[in-house]
This record gives structure tokens, sequence and C-alpha cells, in this order.
């Protein structure tokens, strides 16, 4: 097996179908279903990265831009766009596909405060961002 190259991914992308168990009275996607899976591709992409434990500290400007409806497919992509101490911003957007015309509209927007932390469950440093993933050239 070869080896892949040791770069910190960036990013992750989550695939997911709005089943009707996702969706309100209007058969469009619950904010708190979306804000959930918009949180663990944050998780994720923040995890991979610091390769650490990871939390949630904050979530800022969720904007839902369009409704995603019953039956359609969501694409949620997360990627971490900024880091501090041990802090790391994760920006998050979920697209929502048509299945049979493959028309896709970035639906949701936000951003994530993840907090690494060590085994005693305190901050713990995170790497510096690259350059390049911070323009958005991440794995």
């Amino acid at each position: 097996m070869t080896p892949l190259p040791s770069t910190r991914p960036c990013e992750a992308r989550l695939l997911e179908m709005v089943f009707p168990d996702h969706t309100n009275h209007l058969g469009t996607l619950f904010g708190g279903q979306a804000l959930a899976w918009m949180d663990k591709a944050a998780f994720i992409a923040a995890s991979r990265y610091a390769r650490r434990t990871v939390v949630t500290a904050r979530s800022e400007q969720v904007d839902f831009k369009l409704p995603i409806r019953q039956g359609q497919l969501v694409e949620t992509v997360a990627r971490v766009v900024a880091t501090g101490n041990s802090s790391m911003q994760v920006e998050v957007e979920l697209v929502a596909e048509d299945l049979l015309s493959g028309e896709r509209e970035l639906c949701t927007r936000g951003r994530f405060v993840m907090i690494a932390l060590d085994a005693r469950g305190r901050p713990a440093a995170v790497p510096a961002l690259p350059p390049a993933a911070a323009q958005g050239g991440g794995a």
C-alpha cells in the first residue's frame, strides 16, 4: 500500500438525504437538523486537522438562504479557514442537489468555532493553518 501525503486535511464533506423525519410541516429541512449536520461536519474537519478531540465553542452567522426540500440530497462542506492557539474557525456550507436534474444550490452557510482539547479536557495547541489553506486551497 502506498502511503498518502502527510498534509493535514482542512476539509470534510458529508452527504445526507432529506427524508420526511428531517422536515417540518412545509416539507422543508428543519433548521435544527441543518445545524446538527453543519456542526457534525465542522467537528470532523476540525478533528482531522488538529488530530485532537474537539468541541464546539460557538456557531456564528448562520444564514439560511434557500429552503432544502424533502427528497433532495444535501452535501455539507466544512473547511478549516483560520486557527488560533487552540481554536479553529470552520466555514460550513449546505448545498442542496436535485437527484433527477443534478441542479445544485447553496442553501445555508455558517461559521463554527471549534476548540482542541488535551487528554484532561483543557484547551490544547493546534498547528497554524498553511497560507494556501486559509485562501481555500486546503486538502
